[in-house]
């Protein structure tokens, strides 16, 4: 057989990627909070996604470790991580007990990662975790991002993440922007339309607050990928978890995305089946 037909082989029909901002792992406030860092395991292990893009994950924090008797004792992205997968983590904020920042969960072999910071003022710090993926032997570029909460900082971080795009992403390589917008509007997609980047639009997909979900904060976009379909999953479970609701799309590679390098290193990930301690089974719609 040919060597690149064998490794394009590798290089699966639909990629799935979920961004989820899981609110550092605890839900509530002050004396009525809950530790929901376990539930949150097996919730990203029934996403069965190839991509976790993960927001407001804790690295540490000595008030909350002291508080909760089942807390960690690892960083929360390496919890988090389902069997098989790669962790990357790196940090945005530094606060009085600890630090959290951006996580990427991976069932496919990490090739580089790198952070940027975005923060547009000292009163919220941000960044772009960058990591590049070698996905059935195609490289793919993945963003994890967490923009601000004030409307002209939100402007200049898409700005930002332009200009990193540009200088650190082949052109021709597939990319996905994807996590917490903190957008209630539509500006900020609209500016990365400008550049290329697109979602799946048909429908509306909206992820907080959780409860009661009336916006879509949370967004995945994508260059050099094919959207296929978007879902949001709902009910009791995934509304105690976090304040955002998770957001799961599928995407196939676009027929101009770069021929399959190197195979990867390591074997080709198998699926697992999808946890079964929730109580109800993960839904998809396409």
């Amino acid at each position: 057989m040919n060597a690149t037909v064998a490794e394009d082989a590798l290089r699966p029909e639909v990629l799935r990627i979920a961004t989820y901002n899981i609110h550092k792992g605890v839900q509530g406030l002050w004396r009525m909070s809950r530790l929901e860092i376990g539930n949150l395991g097996l919730a990203i292990e029934q996403l069965d996604a190839d991509i976790v893009c993960l927001q407001e994950v804790r690295k540490m924090n000595l008030r909350e470790q002291l508080r909760f008797a089942d807390w960690p004792s690892i960083p929360q992205a390496d919890f988090l991580a389902p069997e098989g997968y790669e962790a990357v983590y790196h940090t945005n904020a530094v606060t009085r007990h600890g630090e959290h920042g951006n996580a990427l969960l991976s069932r496919w072999p990490v090739v580089h990662s790198q952070q940027r910071d975005i923060s547009d003022h000292r009163l919220e710090q941000r960044g772009i975790l960058h990591v590049e993926l070698n996905v059935g032997g195609s490289p793919v570029h993945v963003l994890v991002v967490h923009l601000g909460l004030i409307h002209i900082s939100r402007i200049r971080q898409v700005e930002m993440i332009h200009e990193f795009v540009r200088d650190e992403v082949p052109a021709d390589a597939a990319v996905v922007v994807a996590g917490d917008f903190n957008d209630w509007g539509e500006q900020t997609s609209a500016l990365l339309r400008t550049s290329g980047f697109r979602e799946f639009e048909q429908g509306r997909f909206f992820t907080y607050p959780s409860v009661l979900p009336v916006v879509q904060l949370d967004r995945i976009f994508v260059r050099g990928l094919t959207p296929r379909g978007m879902f949001v999953p709902r009910g009791r479970i995934w509304r105690r978890m976090s304040d955002h609701l998770p957001l799961l799309a599928e995407f196939s590679f676009d027929a101009t995305s770069p021929a399959p390098l190197a195979a990867p290193r390591t074997r080709t990930p198998s699926r697992k089946k999808p946890a079964q301690s929730l109580k109800k089974r993960l839904r998809r719609p396409w």
